[in-house]
């Protein structure tokens, strides 16, 4: 049977909304449910005071708002798997089990699915650096080849770009207003007009020797896959066992900043100039970049973590039954 925890507390009406759909559910999904006060202890208080009802349906986890449709799809989910996992371990059900390449490879990855997201997210984020290091070097075909490739995907307008190996790291449009820089114009002599040739011209242009090489993927970005990565890498080295960020923090945190930051900055500019004409900052776009990136991540990672969960038991029990079919076809001494 299914085991069921609702953390609430009295005179919550979403918490008597929640237990009532929930007995309302018991005769279609049969479950054992357990109601917990979250004022009963310090702990549960500091834990879920905030946020409840919380709903724990096997490995699911549910937070307020919490409808009645999300409860019934969940406690499938939950009586679905709990059947797949009984019926992986029930001789009578299931005949012999061979375990294939593709079992042992949906294991592994299962278990080590963070080790090649972080990889794929740091040659990502990295490649764009290799860039200027290549043009530095003299290597300018390779170089131009990142530079292509991440062109489909990024603006790499040159004064909205981190520079390496030259006089600054930025050289921001004189609407910025940062000061102690040398601006885009300054430095290269080039218009930060918004019309279309001004805007291929800061595209294409790549840097020097003394200006510096440009990173292949602009500011925000940078910012958005190095939070990411930085998060992965913290999520594996503490068990994946970081519980996710609620949705509502998710968009106050990390997606109003970075669509404030661009969507005010693309109206207020040619050819649309509804707001009055702001520029953001190369640090704005570093912040909301990364709050973006770091929280999408937190978001994320961990609901991906429950699937695998999932997937690691399920194998793991196939596997055993691999194991068992295997020594039963031995021939005896």
């Amino acid at each position: 049977m299914i085991t069921v925890t609702l953390y609430s507390r009295s005179d919550c009406h979403l918490c008597e909304q929640a237990f009532d759909d929930l007995k309302s559910l018991q005769e279609q999904y049969p479950h054992k449910l357990t109601v917990i006060d979250v004022d009963s202890t310090q702990e549960l208080r500091r834990k879920y005071g905030f946020e409840v009802p919380v709903v724990e349906i096997g490995p699911y986890t549910l937070k307020a708002p919490i409808t009645r449709q999300e409860l019934q799809f969940t406690l499938a989910a939950a009586r679905d798997r709990q059947v797949s996992i009984d019926r992986l371990n029930d001789p009578a059900y299931m005949g012999p089990v061979t375990w294939t390449r593709s079992d042992g490879f949906t294991y592994w990855m299962s278990r080590h699915y963070m080790a090649v997201f972080n990889l794929l997210v740091f040659i990502y984020v990295g490649l764009p650096f290799l860039a200027p290091l290549l043009m530095k070097a003299g290597a300018e075909i390779p170089a131009r080849w990142i530079y292509r490739g991440y062109g489909m995907v990024c603006h790499q307008l040159g004064y909205r770009s981190f520079y390496i190996l030259g006089e600054q790291a930025e050289y921001p449009r004189t609407a910025a207003g940062v000061p102690g820089l040398r601006t885009f114009a300054e430095a290269t002599g080039l218009s930060e007009e918004s019309d279309p040739q001004a805007l291929l011209d800061a595209r294409n242009f790549i840097g020097n020797d003394q200006l510096g090489y440009k990173v292949a993927l602009c500011q925000r970005d940078v910012s958005i896959y190095g939070a990411i990565l930085l998060f992965g890498l913290l999520f594996a080295a503490t068990g994946r066992r970081i519980p996710a960020l609620p949705w509502y923090l998710w968009i106050v945190i990390g997606i109003l900043p970075i669509a404030w930051d661009g969507l005010s900055q693309l109206i207020s500019q040619p050819p649309l100039g509804f707001l009055p004409y702001r520029e953001s900052t190369p640090l704005l776009r570093i912040v909301t970049g990364g709050l973006f990136g770091l929280t999408t991540a937190w978001f994320g990672y961990p609901m991906v973590e429950e699937t695998m969960a999932d997937t690691r038991q399920l194998m793991s029990a196939r596997l055993e039954r691999a194991r068992r079919t295997s020594a039963n076809a031995l021939p005896a001494d």
